[in-house]
């Protein structure tokens, strides 16, 4: 009988865990039932479409790689663009000097630095030129791990080290710091020089990862043609808000380059005919419901990747808010 009432409370127990969406697996850990890998992570993978983020949607949050895990979990996003100082710090790379304090000056233009700082500056980019083309590959692993054991993958990595200044050890060290963290993709602005796209491209391809160029208003329908013609490794980190704003259908755009866009920004703005403002998802111009359709309809692969831009109300935070454009992604594709 005891046997028997024993038999009983673990059916009960497992039936109630089942009914909560919790699934038991053979074997155990000290006593304990083992559970399903990813209970309890993050998981913004909706109907087929990645959801991912930019860390840069939490700039105005302390940013050490720990502290951005947690926000990832706490916005429900398992798969992100990783800035480059939080990768980096988190490696052991020289600390940069400190920025000016104080509100942004009008227009949002940086004061013009004082001849000290402009040497500080100079200071440090050497020595990050020098760490950057010594140090190993075993922290950003570390890293990569650390995030995916949470459940959020790293897709992309976005260092200050694919400009026309950097040294080619700088741009190789990119690469191979991405692939270090399971991405497939590091990302820059798309240079002028069409001389900085093919260096970029070469580069790219000896690791194998796509160098994602991203644009802002500049953005035209052929703005990539050139740099998408010199390699395979050049590619689209496609932003659709900003696309909206310089005036452009970014669904046209997303049809006819699919092939060569790796990630995707999505943010909500007005039009350019609207002033182009960047305002709460749903309130803009931006077909971002329409967009993510498409995704799902066509399974393009690209991550759909929330950077956060519009004001922060009063009462909530960069977190809170990621979450809600989680959210307002995830009813979009009907998850």
């Amino acid at each position: 009988m005891q046997n028997q009432d024993i038999t009983r409370r673990q059916f009960l127990s497992a039936s109630s865990m089942a009914a909560a969406g919790v699934v038991l697996f053979s074997g155990s850990t000290f006593g304990m039932p083992a559970y399903i890998k990813n209970l309890g992570k993050p998981n913004s993978l909706f109907n087929g479409v990645q959801i991912g983020a930019i860390t840069y949607s939490w700039r105005s949050m302390p940013g050490s790689a720990e502290q951005i895990l947690q926000y990832c979990i706490d916005c429900n996003i398992s798969a992100i663009e990783l800035m480059g100082p939080t990768g980096e710090s988190f490696a052991g790379a020289p600390t940069a000097p400190p920025r000016p304090s104080g509100p942004p000056p009008a227009g949002g233009q940086r004061p013009e630095q004082t001849p000290e700082q402009k040497a500080a500056q100079a200071e440090y980019n050497t020595k990050m030129a020098e760490w950057r083309a010594k140090v190993p590959m075993d922290k950003f692993v570390q890293l990569g791990k650390m995030y995916k054991d949470a459940g959020v993958s790293i897709y992309a990595f976005k260092p200050s080290a694919l400009g026309e200044n950097n040294t080619d050890a700088e741009v190789d060290y990119a690469f191979r710091a991405a692939k270090a963290m399971g991405a497939n993709q590091a990302n820059i602005e798309l240079p002028n020089d069409p001389a900085q796209t093919k260096r970029l491209g070469d580069i790219a391809a000896k690791n194998k990862v796509y160098v994602g160029y991203h644009g802002h208003t500049q953005q035209t329908p052929t703005w990539w043609d050139v740099a998408l013609s010199q390699s395979k490794y050049n590619a689209m980190n496609f932003d659709m808000g900003h696309y909206v704003a310089a005036g452009f259908n970014p669904l046209e755009l997303i049809q006819a380059k699919h092939d060569h866009i790796v990630s995707m920004h999505v943010k909500d703005r007005k039009s350019k005919e609207n002033g182009g403002a960047n305002v709460p998802w749903g309130t803009g111009d931006t077909p971002i419901i329409a967009a993510l359709e498409l995704m799902r309809k066509n399974k393009y692969k690209f991550p759909a990747t929330i950077e956060l831009e519009y004001d922060i109300p009063a009462g909530s935070d960069a977190v809170k808010e990621t979450a809600k454009c989680v959210e307002y992604a995830r009813k979009a594709l009907m998850a």
